[in-house]
């Protein structure tokens, strides 16, 4: 019988708690429902107004994730308040527990200041062609810790922020254009001026190779097997390729059609058969 009562007066208590308390439930729940529908309303108009002004793709996503996150952090200290925990009690917490998941968390803040330094000092932008840590690839996307870039495969790199701004970086499309040189080597009993002139004329009768600076062919070496000479011109991003291989190809046919042989690698070695006379010389070409 004293069990039933006292455990009469607990409900009563609890019942009594719960009462005063729901308001302040109902109230945190609301104000989560609302602020969470408020981020994603404000972010979007956020989103709309740097897209209207023409902001950098990169710049765009970066504000986008900050904004989102640090609205977030607000509404759940807000929603924490209202269940009825002291703010002085809540910001030593949160201090603590900052400090904790700085320590554990070292190298996603280092790729978050990388993704800062990215954004400031913007070596290079969603579409851009680049080469960071080995890999070559389109800027596809820039976030608060990763960068994603789409390779020549199509297969998607995805590299630390941290890790790409404390490496090189080669950004191949920040200038619009860019220098051809392409090695092609002939034989040393060929014509060195007629060769010359064929892959200049190859180079001035394509329209998409630009004229200023203007394209040259000079010699750069003697090799071992062929003199070489560097083919020179400048394109577009968007017609660099398609005028290199068109070149490398067409030089060979015109080269050949004119006459002028483009070596391969080969030996020259002289046997001597003492069977026949000592100063009898044997010579053999070997590829």
């Amino acid at each position: 019988m004293q069990y039933f009562e006292d455990w009469t007066v607990y409900a009563r208590e609890f019942s009594s708690k719960l009462i005063d308390y729901l308001p302040s439930f109902l109230a945190a729940i609301f104000l989560l429902v609302f602020g969470l529908w408020f981020v994603k309303i404000f972010t979007g108009q956020i989103r709309k107004l740097i897209h209207k002004k023409g902001y950098d793709k990169t710049i765009e996503n970066f504000a986008i994730s900050l904004i989102s996150i640090g609205l977030k952090i607000l509404l759940v200290i807000l929603v924490i308040t209202q269940l009825g925990f002291e703010t002085t009690s809540l910001v030593a917490v949160i201090g603590a527990a900052g400090l904790a998941i700085g320590l554990a968390l070292q190298g996603s803040l280092s790729n978050f200041a990388g993704g800062v330094l990215i954004l400031v000092l913007k070596p290079f932008k969603v579409g851009d062609w680049i080469e960071a840590k080995g890999v070559q690839g389109t800027v596809k996307e820039t976030s608060l810790f990763y960068t994603k870039l789409l390779t020549f495969g199509n297969q998607l790199a995805i590299i630390p922020n941290g890790q790409l701004t404390n490496d090189n970086i080669i950004n191949y499309t920040a200038e619009g254009k860019r220098r051809a040189g392409i090695t092609i080597g002939i034989s040393y009993s060929s014509n060195i001026k007629l060769a010359k002139d064929i892959l200049l004329n190859l180079l001035n009768e394509q329209e998409k190779i630009l004229k200023d600076p203007a394209p040259a062919v000079v010699v750069t070496e003697l090799a071992d097997s062929a003199v070489n000479l560097s083919v020179r011109f400048w394109a577009l991003n968007d017609d660099y390729w398609n005028c290199s291989f068109y070149t490398i190809e067409e030089s060979k046919v015109r080269l050949e059609a004119a006459g002028i042989s483009i070596p391969f690698p080969q030996r020259d070695v002289h046997y001597y058969d003492h069977s026949k006379s000592d100063n009898e010389e044997v010579k053999i070409s070997l590829p």
